[in-house]
């Protein structure tokens, strides 16, 4: 991210929990908590994707704390399949009390932030290569960003537009775009900055 990123560590429901924060110039106008991808393909907090969501959040004057899941970098436990890794997202919104909440993932972090919007009351919620095939999620909340790559070869585009069709809940494609969004950051940036303003 930048050079003022630190790092916290929460204590968890299976062992403390490694954060990567960042914040804003000023005060932070509430927290954005953004979840990375599967970690048994590679995610971790700092994974592409999970910066740039993280960077439009401090842009728009939040502080952005991304964890790392079980088993990943530093955070203690092993992978739960999501529900280790929702009661990990909820322990640290428990610990911060935040007045504002943003709640962001993508791929199998989107999936958990899904369960995690049932569960405390969170003012955005930005989902990103949502993981619909790998979870059973139920409806998220009116005013939904969810983002999803034309040429995703991880979650069909398909897949995702079953999953918002019941809810009327509007999908934002990317053209050209894989699970990656390679080349495509830029676009993603601004799509969640314009959205959350």
């Amino acid at each position: 991210m930048r050079a003022s990123t630190r790092k916290e560590f929460i204590a968890g429901p299976a062992g403390r929990i490694e954060c990567a924060v960042d914040g804003p110039e000023s005060s932070p106008i509430g927290i954005a908590l953004v979840a990375h991808p599967h970690p048994l393909f590679g995610g971790t907090l700092d994974n592409k994707v999970v910066q740039t969501l993280a960077r439009a959040f401090v842009e728009l004057g939040y502080e952005a704390w991304r964890p790392n899941f079980r088993g990943v970098g530093e955070t203690e436990g092993t992978h739960d399949e999501g529900r280790g890794e929702l009661e990990d997202l909820a322990a640290i919104v428990a610990h911060l009390k935040p007045g504002r909440l943003a709640l962001a993932g993508f791929s199998f972090g989107a999936g958990v932030q899904v369960m995690l919007a049932q569960r405390v009351k969170a003012e955005r919620l930005v989902l990103v290569g949502l993981a619909v095939t790998r979870f059973e999620l139920p409806p998220v909340q009116k005013g939904t960003l969810l983002i999803h790559g034309e040429h995703d070869e991880t979650v069909p585009l398909g897949t995702v537009l079953d999953w918002a069709r019941p809810q009327e809940l509007p999908v934002v494609v990317i053209p050209g775009a894989d699970h990656f969004f390679h080349r495509r950051l830029n676009i993603l940036r601004e799509l969640v900055r314009t959205h959350c303003a």
